[in-house]
């Protein structure tokens, strides 16, 4: 993933004592603003997301279309020393260029991912902010909100099928749990949130880890279910994954 194709932009821009750049699909938009990742320059536009993640996201009613602003915001311990500031490392390496990126190779393999429409960095010093603008899916539910609500009646199959897809491409995703899996109302899944991503040759180790992750995830957000049915439920998206992955396609 280096260089740019001919559907990438990039603008660099100055803002007080700092500077940065835009990676952006040129296909979508024309030339990308700087004050499109600040959510307040959006106004009634734009509204938090209210499920998942860290906060720090956004739906943004935007001329280029329904998107999602994504502020790259820490967790745990290191939160209290820093929330949204990382280590320069050159431009590539940013972690909004480098999901907008990932998420359009695996657009390319086949992934249905969420496509990117630009990605911005600000840089002072040693440190960098970062924001991503996503297209918004329509009409999605997690696969933690259907596993609650439906129970049983979840996508699992869809799932199964859905992760060993984005395997196959060689997709290690960093944070694969039960909000990172979407699906509609007629079961078209996609992956979302390919923060800290990367691309790998296909094998065990890295698979069965994301696995392990997804299953965590749903035993913690299973509500008033029985361990025993969330078990249950893993084993039929597990037999969908297994089965695709054996065919190889």
């Amino acid at each position: 993933m280096t260089g740019f194709d001919s559907a990438e932009g990039l603008t660099p821009f100055r803002e007080g004592s700092g500077y940065g750049a835009i990676l952006f699909d040129t296909k979508r938009v024309r030339q990308a603003e700087p004050a499109w990742f600040t959510p307040t320059w959006w106004q009634h536009q734009a509204r938090p997301v209210e499920s998942g993640g860290r906060g720090g996201a956004w739906f943004v009613d935007a001329p280029f279309g329904q998107a999602v602003l994504r502020r790259y915001l820490r967790g745990g311990l290191v939160a209290n020393l820093s929330r949204d500031r990382y280590v320069w490392r050159g431009a590539m390496s940013t972690r909004s260029f480098a999901e907008f990126r990932l998420s359009r190779a695996m657009i390319e393999r086949g992934v249905p991912v969420p496509p990117p429409i630009a990605a911005m960095y600000r840089r002072e010093g040693l440190f960098y902010r970062c924001a991503i603008l996503i297209e918004r899916l329509p009409d999605v539910r997690t696969l933690a909100d259907r596993a609650i609500v439906a129970g049983d009646g979840a996508p699992w199959e869809e799932a199964g099928r859905l992760v060993a897809r984005a395997h196959r491409a060689g997709l290690d995703h960093a944070d694969l749990n039960a909000h990172n899996l979407m699906f509609d109302s007629r079961g078209r899944g996609w992956v979302i949130d390919l923060d800290r991503g990367r691309i790998v040759i296909p094998a065990t180790g890295w698979r069965e880890r994301n696995l392990a992750r997804l299953k965590r995830s749903l035993l913690k957000v299973r509500g008033n279910r029985d361990v025993a049915d969330v078990e249950r439920d893993f084993e039929r998206l597990r037999r969908a994954y297994d089965n695709v992955w054996e065919r190889g396609y």
